[in-house]
Parts: structure tokens; sequence; C-alpha cells
């Protein structure tokens, strides 16, 4: 009986600990993330805006210069998960742009929020944005790699969630009628890891990256 016991509280521990592996938390907020609102809401919109919406991949790109186009509106936050994105989608849509371009929920991989979760929040995304703003073309792009050949991030070793919610992402565009923009293969290099020619630290892009991006977002940006 003592070791029935003895097995029992160890599988009974093992599961606590793997439950607290998988916690997962949809109130985070990036630090600066009311700031950034508070900022975006401050600039006029208009129906001619074409809408940068992501995180750091978004926000650390100049849209602007890249892309030589004056309506770009960078809305992206270094840190954002799909939560935090319809918290501030208001913003967003309020000026009933003429273009949204999304790339969100690789934080939200590195932060464990699960894959249905995550699906399950990019289809909201995208009914808010049609029921809020009609004729606001949506352009959702699939999760880029990332490469864990560089110093460790939480975003690392989860290639399979990447591809479980890339292969979901594809599902839903299908299904609500959207423009998918499928980026990943573009980035892929050696192991089906991002291209090191593309990133400075296997998550973000550098240079090279940015233009790759942009190159593969011109057909879009003339219709």
């Amino acid at each position: 009986m003592k070791n029935v016991a003895l097995i029992i509280a160890a599988v009974f521990i093992s599961f606590v600990a793997i439950c607290q592996q998988t916690k997962w938390d949809s109130t985070y907020r990036p630090g600066n993330y009311d700031q950034k609102v508070a900022n975006f809401r401050s600039y006029p919109n208009s129906k001619k805006d074409i809408v940068f919406l992501c995180n750091s991949i978004t926000d650390y790109g100049e849209w602007t210069e890249l892309l030589q186009l004056p309506e770009a509106r960078n809305r992206g936050i270094s840190g954002d998960i799909t939560f935090g994105v319809l918290e501030r989608l208001d913003e967003v849509t309020e000026g009933k742009p003429a273009k949204i371009f999304i790339l969100i929920g690789i934080n939200d991989i590195a932060r464990n929020i699960p894959d249905s979760v995550i699906l399950d929040n990019y289809k909201k995304i995208i009914q808010r944005i049609k029921k809020s703003s009609k004729r606001t073309k949506i352009y959702f792009n699939t999760l880029i790699p990332v490469n864990n050949t560089f110093p460790d991030r939480a975003h690392f070793n989860k290639d399979e969630h990447i591809a479980a919610v890339n292969i979901g992402l594809k599902r839903l565009c299908e299904a609500e009628k959207i423009t998918l923009i499928d980026i990943h293969p573009h980035y892929e290099g050696e192991d089906m890891k991002l291209d090191k020619s593309m990133t400075y630290d296997g998550l973000h892009l550098n240079a090279e990256g940015y233009k790759k991006w942009a190159f593969i977002l011109q057909p879009y940006l003339k219709n």
C-alpha cells in the first residue's frame, strides 16, 4: 500500500508540474502597450490608410519607406499578443482603412497560449473588422519560422505550434473568404528554420528580411 501511495503521489506531482508549465495569461500586455495605444488614438485616420497590425515584427519595420507608400500606418506593438490586438482593434477600424495587413501570434505561442485559442482570436479579429469596417480589405500573413541556433528565447523549439497555427489560419481564411499571404516558406533556410541571412536574433527580421517582406506584399498593394 505504501508503494501505491508513493506512485499516486508521484503521478499527482507530475500532473501539477505539467499544468504549471502550460499555464497562460490572456491579460498580459507589454510595458509600453497603453502609451502606444494612446499614441495611435491621437493620430488622424483616413479611409486611404493601409494599416500594418502586429507585434515587434511589424513595429520594427519602417513601412512608409520600405513600401514607398505614404498611406502606410504602423500599428505594431512589440510583445503584443492576439488578446492585445482584440483590445485595441477599435482604434484601427474606426477610421475605416482601405486595407489591414495582419501578422500576430508568435508571442502567444511563446507564452503558451493554446493553438486553438490563437485561431479563435484570429477569427474574432477578422469578424470584428468585417463588422466595424465592411469595405476594409483584410490580409492575414502566416507566421514566419524561427531559428533556435541563436541564443535561447521562449519562442524557440515550438515549430510544431507555428505549423499548426499556420494550417489553421489557411483554413480560416478560406472559410472567411479573406486573403492569406503565405510568407512562411519565403523565410525558410536550412532545416526549415528562419534563414540566417534574414534575421539578427532568430526571431526578428533584419534589413534583408524586411526587403523580402516588402517585395512579397507588392501585388497586394496594387488592387
